[in-house]
């Protein structure tokens, strides 16, 4: 498995740091530690460049040793450029298998920092981006266990994501809680939604309703055989609710004492973006914890 971890010198890199070297790994997993100093911050101070450039090495040095410390192959740089553009670019030259970045918070800065990396690499990095954001340690497990919420539609996507969870080691005492989240709700155009009542007839309603919950009910099942096959505690108590995916998926995270979500994301096509954006990129933006995006190869 190869990790790319683009870092800053804040606080919600260390963070990320922390996380990649406490965190078990597949064998032979090699990371790559970089930091891309930005020239939109820089274009009118030159000078100013190589002061943070010799800064940042600094922290990806100390990163990296932290990494090699826990006994991975590590690579790392320190180059100048545009951030939004580096980092999914430099992911896909090294023919990386995740991106992790760390989250910078709750407020508007927050967004516009996630906005400005994170978002550019969910949306164009070629493989699977996890955001790390620092949360409390789940009650009644033990330490560095994980409480992952895994969010399945049943599509192939969303196996794909399961698959990740199950094929990965876990710190013990991870447990998984599995969501299909039965959704009624169909958007009649960017700015609202309708009921599907006052579009089809009430036979023709209830036949999707239950067409939907039966469906939610099967990509449940079939997400706790794969995890349980791989050795993981599932709990699926309630595990088709209804309602809008991203806000149920980030209320059950928060009620389930979830510290970590994991979903997959569809592709690459126009539909594929509206899809990201409406689900995956509201789900790891806005959760209280980290996000996994899954993105099959």
């Amino acid at each position: 498995m190869k990790i790319l971890l683009a870092i800053d010198p804040s606080s919600a890199s260390q963070v990320a740091v922390d996380e990649a070297a406490a965190r078990p790994w597949p064998k032979a997993t090699e990371f790559a530690v970089i930091h891309v100093v930005d020239l939109t911050m820089s274009t009118r101070v030159p000078a100013l460049i190589e002061d943070d450039k010799h800064s940042a090495e600094i922290v990806v040095k100390d990163a990296a040793d932290k990494l090699a410390r826990a006994g991975y192959q590590v690579t790392s740089e320190v180059f100048i450029g545009y951030p939004r553009r580096a980092v999914p670019d430099y992911a896909k030259d090294w023919g990386a298998d995740w991106v992790m970045v760390g989250s910078h918070g709750q407020g508007a800065i927050r967004r516009f920092l996630v906005g400005s990396v994170a978002q550019a690499a969910l949306r164009r990095a070629p493989c699977s981006v996890a955001i790390v954001r620092g949360s409390a340690p789940p009650k009644d497990t033990p330490p560095g266990a994980k409480k992952i919420l895994v969010a399945t539609d049943g599509s192939e996507c969303a196996v794909a994501a399961v698959n990740s969870v199950a094929s990965r080691p876990w710190p013990a005492g991870t447990e998984t809680k599995v969501v299909s989240v039965v959704q009624i709700m169909t958007p009649e155009d960017d700015l609202s939604t309708t009921s599907l009542g006052s579009v089809y007839p009430a036979s023709l309603v209830e036949d999707l309703i239950n067409d939907a919950q039966a469906r939610a009910k099967d990509a449940v099942a079939s997400a706790r055989k794969i995890l349980e096959a791989a050795g993981l505690k599932v709990d699926d108590k309630d595990g088709t609710p209804v309602g809008d995916p991203r806000d149920v998926l980030l209320d059950r995270a928060k009620d389930y004492g979830a510290n970590l979500i994991v979903l997959g994301t569809h592709g690459w096509s126009g539909v594929d973006r509206f899809l990201i954006g409406s689900v995956s990129e509201s789900v790891a933006f806005h959760a209280h914890c980290s996000v996994e995006v899954v993105r099959m190869r």
